[in-house]
């Protein structure tokens, strides 16, 4: 089993956000130490609960600090950025650290309506997404009207299975990677191999599947841990913002004193999606969702309050990886 680690710089309740990112630099550097295969940040802008806005930005301080791990954006949002520049700043770290990056691309626009208006990009057109995914690859690989600098070799693209990217990448040949519900949706899975289409960059299809993942000594443990994160989603839908983690404790509390069915179910339902449980059952379970999607790789979120916990579950995933 190959594995990576996602890092979106979550921030806690009362920290400064600048902790969170320390934080993310300090878990690349471990996770380099144990041996994962990739350390992606991703891009979120202007969110309370993350402080990870510029991945590029992040991962040229994290190349410094590590030595063979691959990095990797989860990805660069496309619709908030000129696509040369996107390639600019993926060419550069491509110079920084040769051979170890990846330019992951997705077509999320921002978390709320004011949001999108600061960065210019309130709604896309069909074919916009496809068209500027076109234009970066171009400038990546040196194929444009002009030259994007610095002029090295091109970083591999990996596409998110949003905005319709899991029937792009099939048909541009790419890597792409997939969450949440498309996890479970075979069909789509199932067109992704079938409609793959191999080029100059992949010969085969490849897979990554991101989940969010929580091991403890029980699963009632595990799956505690994940209530911060659990509560934040739910409660997005309510204040219009994704907030900072608060301790498992206070969410404890929090579930306990509401009365809203509807956010008890949404709690309830966030954690149907996450794999949960003792060594060998998130073990097991991982395993099975390799076997079952064709996944060539498992890109892991793991995301609770506690940061200690989150080093334990680095441990333990890292022991799963095949030499």
């Amino acid at each position: 089993m190959r594995v990576s680690l996602l890092d979106r710089s979550r921030t806690r309740e009362g920290e400064p956000d600048a902790e969170s990112i320390a934080t993310t630099v300090e878990r690349a550097v471990r996770a380099d130490e144990l041996g994962f295969h990739r350390f992606w940040t991703a891009e979120h802008h202007a969110v309370p609960g993350i402080a990870g806005s510029a991945p590029t930005v992040l991962l040229a301080a994290i190349g410094a600090r590590t030595h063979r791990i691959r990095l990797g954006t989860g990805g660069v949002m496309v619709p908030n950025h000129n696509p040369l520049v996107i390639a600019e700043q993926a060419l550069s770290l491509e110079a920084l650290y040769p051979g170890r990056v990846d330019l992951g691309l997705g077509g999320s626009l921002g978390f709320t309506a004011p949001i999108r208006r600061a960065l210019g990009r309130t709604s896309l057109r069909e074919d916009d997404y496809p068209n500027e995914v076109a234009r970066v690859r171009r400038y990546v690989s040196g194929r444009a009207e002009i030259t994007a600098r610095p002029d090295v070799g091109p970083p591999p693209v990996f596409l998110l299975a949003v905005r319709g990217g899991l029937a792009l990448a099939a048909e541009l040949g790419l890597p792409v990677v997939v969450g949440g519900p498309v996890v479970h949706d075979e069909q789509r899975l199932a067109a992704y191999f079938r409609d793959f289409r191999p080029g100059s960059a992949a010969a085969a299809p490849y897979l990554m599947v991101n989940l969010d993942i929580s091991v403890a000594k029980t699963q009632e443990r595990a799956r505690e841990l994940l209530l911060p994160d659990a509560w934040a989603h739910a409660d997005s839908r309510d204040v219009g913002e994704f907030r900072a983690q608060r301790p498992v404790e206070e969410v404890r509390r929090l579930l306990d004193g509401t009365t809203r069915e509807r956010k008890l179910k949404a709690v309830d339902d966030w954690l149907a999606g996450a794999v949960i449980g003792t060594p060998k059952q998130v073990e097991n379970s991982l395993t099975d969702i390799v076997e079952r999607t064709g996944a060539s790789e498992v890109l892991a979120n793991v995301s609770t309050h506690d940061r200690d916990e989150v080093r334990k579950t680095d441990e333990f995933l890292a022991s799963l990886q095949t030499p």
